[in-house]
Order: C-alpha cells, then sequence, then structure tokens
C-alpha cells in the first residue's frame, strides 16, 4: 500500500489510480524503466561511449538514482512566459543560483535551464547536477505575440559548459513544425556526436486542435503522435504533458488514425491514455516524462502527486517539474520535489 501522506493527498482520487489494472496495452509488451535502462536500451542502438555516460550520469544522480526513474527540474519559464510573471511570486528565483540550488538540494536527477542560468553558474554547479540546456524557446515581448520556437545558442556552447544533455521543443502541427524539425533534428545529430543526450518537448500548437469548444491538444492520440515524431528524430527522452481526452484525429478529422486506438488500445482512464503516449515512444524504450503543468495554488501537491502516480503505473520514466517548486518557499519547493519522488521511491506503487 502506498505511504499514508501519498494516500492523503490523493484523497478519493486514491482507489481510481492506485486499484486500475489496465487492459489496453498489457505491461508485459512495454520496456518498462530499470536500473539497468541505459545498457537494455541503449547499448544496442546507435548512441555513442559518451552519450550512453551522459544518460548513465542522468540516471546515477539525485534521490532517484539506480532506479530507472528521473526527476528533473525544469526553468524556462524567464523567457517563455516573461521573467516577472513566472518569478514574482518568489523572486528569489530572478537569481539563477537559486534555480540551481533548488535542483540540487530537491534532490532531482538534472536541471534544465536556458544558456544564460546555467551558462552564468557552471563552473560552480556542472559538476554537481547533470545540466539539460534548453536551446530553443518561444519569447513573448514581441508584438503580435508568436508561437514559435527560436534557437538561443549552439549545442557546442551547451557541451562547453559542462551539460549533459540539451533539450529542445516542437510545437507539432504549427505553421513552423518542419523549419523546427530541421533545426532540432541537427542539433540532436550534433549533440549526440559530442556525447551529449537529447530531451524533446513534444508539444503539439494549432487553433484547429480546438473543435466544437473542445480542447484537443493534450489528446491521447494527437499527443501520442507528437511522441512518436519525436522520436524518430532520436530523442533520448520525451517530455508530453499529460493527456487530458481522446479523439483529437476524429475531431478534426485531418491525418489518418485507426479505430482501434479508441476501441483497443485506450480507454477513458488517464493512465490507460498516458499509456499511449508510453507506447508512442517505441513502447517505452525512450522514456517518457511528464510535465507538472501550471500552479494553481492550494492544489498543486494533490495534483502533482497524481501525475507522478498516472506517469510511474502508465510504465513513464518520470516527472518534469517547475513551477509548482518554485513558485513558493524555498524549503517548501525542496520539501515539494521529495514527495513527488517519493511516489517513484515507493515499490507499491506498480506498473498498472
Amino acid at each position: 500500500m502506498a505511504s499514508k501522506h501519498i494516500l492523503e493527498l490523493l484523497g478519493d482520487k486514491a482507489e481510481f489510480l492506485l486499484n486500475h489494472v489496465s487492459t489496453t496495452v498489457p505491461k508485459i509488451d512495454l520496456h518498462l524503466p530499470s536500473p539497468t535502462h541505459v545498457d537494455d536500451i541503449w547499448i544496442a542502438s546507435n548512441r555513442n561511449n559518451q552519450v550512453l555516460r551522459s544518460l548513465q550520469n542522468l540516471l546515477n544522480h539525485g534521490r532517484l538514482a539506480g532506479t530507472g526513474y528521473c526527476s528533473i527540474f525544469p526553468v524556462d519559464q524567464g523567457i517563455e512566459h516573461s521573467a516577472g510573471s513566472a518569478f514574482a511570486p518568489n523572486p528569489i528565483y530572478f537569481d539563477p543560483e537559486n534555480i540551481i540550488r533548488l535542483a540540487f538540494e530537491g534532490g532531482c536527477n538534472a536541471v534544465a535551464s536556458t544558456f544564460g542560468v546555467l551558462g552564468i553558474m557552471s563552473r560552480k554547479y556542472a559538476h554537481k547536477i547533470p545540466f539539460i540546456v534548453k536551446i530553443n524557446h518561444n519569447e513573448f515581448l514581441s508584438m503580435p505575440n508568436r508561437y514559435d520556437q527560436t534557437l538561443f545558442g549552439t549545442v557546442k556552447s551547451a557541451w562547453d559548459m559542462g551539460a549533459v544533455g540539451i533539450g529542445a521543443t516542437i510545437y507539432w502541427g504549427s505553421a513552423e513544425s518542419a523549419r523546427q524539425l530541421k533545426e532540432i533534428a541537427e542539433a540532436f545529430q550534433l549533440a549526440h556526436e559530442l556525447g551529449l543526450c537529447t530531451i524533446l518537448w513534444c508539444y503539439t500548437r494549432n487553433n484547429g486542435f480546438k473543435v466544437d469548444g473542445v480542447d484537443y491538444h493534450t489528446s491521447a492520440d494527437l499527443t501520442g503522435q507528437a511522441n512518436h515524431l519525436g522520436v524518430t528524430l532520436q530523442a533520448d527522452i520525451i517530455k508530453q504533458k499529460l493527456p487530458t481526452n481522446n479523439g483529437g484525429y476524429l475531431a478534426t478529422k485531418h491525418g489518418k488514425t485507426h479505430k482501434l486506438v479508441y476501441e483497443k488500445l485506450t480507454s477513458d482512464h488517464p493512465i490507460d491514455l498516458t499509456r499511449y503516449q508510453v507506447l508512442n515512444c517505441y513502447s517505452g524504450r525512450v522514456g517518457l516524462i511528464n510535465s507538472g503543468g501550471e500552479s494553481k495554488g492550494q492544489s498543486d501537491l494533490q495534483e502533482a502527486v497524481a501525475t507522478a502516480v498516472i506517469n510511474k503505473r502508465a510504465g513513464g520514466m518520470g516527472l518534469i517539474l517547475g513551477r509548482k517548486a518554485f513558485q513558493r518557499p524555498f524549503a517548501e519547493g525542496v520539501q515539494f520535489l521529495n514527495l513527488i519522488q517519493d511516489v517513484y521511491l515507493d515499490e507499491s506503487i506498480t506498473i498498472a
């Protein structure tokens, strides 16, 4: 049985999430996170020895070291949303050192942030916690606001500062996605040549994904396909939002799908919807980490724990959570990250 604290936080969701038995994709058909993930998956691949070392370094750090799961602390909101909107609730995070300290003291596997944040503190911390440098961003200072990802630096610069990997976003479905695909495919190839691992933020973005008042940007079928495109670019880890519904292809009536996606491979349960995301990551060979989402206040902890349970029981590799932790006092942020990690350390919370 899960720990008392986790049960209390899940509240009336506990039985729904912890006792669900998946009847969609059998867990035996998936490659699940394990302490031997690099040996089991990547030794047979085209990743060179330096990439294998970077992946192992990432998975061997923090409180989840040696489990095959990972907890990554990401902060790129200073660009993606504006520093004021991100850090005004807790101004200490205008100082990049506090971002890295929170990841380090919070027992995370890695800190993912911008060239500026990681670069200005790299000599002090690059050997203490793995760095993931986010190489592209959507900046919101231009008028009118636009939804595009622009490269902010080079892969070589990330390598120079001692990073173990790079992260990037592609807005699949957007008018700019073809250019982003080409840019990131080339960046990932160079990163692998230099020995860096790669994480892709696989987000969908198109106003056409909203149909009859329903937003399908986080539907299981569309995000699943985004994941499948991401692993085709040779991402080593996929970051995806938790699915909130299904049937995006059916609603938009574009592209192609199959009735068995909805009749056999998914159900309405969030664990089964997330498992379809895992299935599209080459049946779990490429780890799926789900995002923690925006901070909403008092419900943050319950929502984050529920997300971690869903990800773990679906067959995912972990959580990448930022705002819910840094938009609160530092000590509370550490406790918040630790509690999420406790879900992955709790052996009674098993694969559905």
